[in-house]
């Protein structure tokens, strides 16, 4: 069952800790099948270099598996909330890469000082309260304060990046761990100019209309 999703889905796993955004088993990516509704999720507590298309787990919006013999991510219900209420999301991307998370557990928001946050977020990556693992509760959070950003800082927590598919969703993650690396060395060096913010818009627009093929 959607075999071609659960191989990209598998190969999208990959790349976290390529890019070094999880540490361990940490980590998930899932994607959307909007034809039939369904999510390719990654199976809880599993390796990444055991990790196999076969073992994507598909599950309904309702969270019950309908294909696959592991149990899937504990964040499922997260992921299924946001699904549930986006119905522009077509991939989640869920990590604890090391500065984005260090900017979560102070509680502060990521700032577009940098072209690239202009770029891809078109403003500063927001902060959501602090929520529970395990149940719909991140989900709601992250649905109430993400607000037009592709990623959002869960406080104490990590980072939720989503996208109109798993590949869009997993370079947002790749583009906030860039971004809060070079801003928390810049916030060392001494106060960090800011970008205005009309020059913000300019830049996003630019990049979502005329960057690339």
């Amino acid at each position: 069952m959607l075999e071609k999703l659960r191989e990209e889905v598998f190969r999208l796993h990959l790349e976290l800790p390529r890019n070094n955004l999880v540490a361990w088993t940490s980590g998930n990516v899932s994607g959307r099948d909007f034809e039939t509704g369904l999510v390719v999720i990654k199976p809880s507590g599993i390796m990444y270099e055991d990790l196999r298309p076969e073992n994507m787990v598909v599950v309904n919006l309702d969270g019950n598996v309908v294909e696959g013999e592991f149990k899937p991510s504990s964040d499922t219900a997260t992921h299924l909330f946001i699904y549930r209420h986006r119905a522009d999301v077509g991939g989640i991307v869920h990590t604890h890469s090391t500065f984005a998370t260090a900017f979560a557990a102070v509680g502060r928001p990521i700032p577009p000082y940098l072209t690239a946050i202009c770029d891809e977020f078109g403003g500063q990556i927001p902060v959501g309260g602090f929520a529970l693992i395990g149940g719909e509760q991140i989900g709601q959070e992250v649905v109430r304060s993400i607000g037009s950003s592709k990623a959002i800082l869960m406080q104490n927590h990590g980072v939720f990046t989503i996208g109109k598919n798993a590949r869009a969703a997993l370079k947002s993650a790749v583009y906030v761990e860039d971004a809060a690396r070079t801003m928390f060395y810049a916030m060392q060096l001494g106060e960090v100019v800011a970008i205005p913010a009309e020059q913000v818009a300019k830049l996003h627009k630019r990049y979502t209309e005329e960057y690339g093929q």
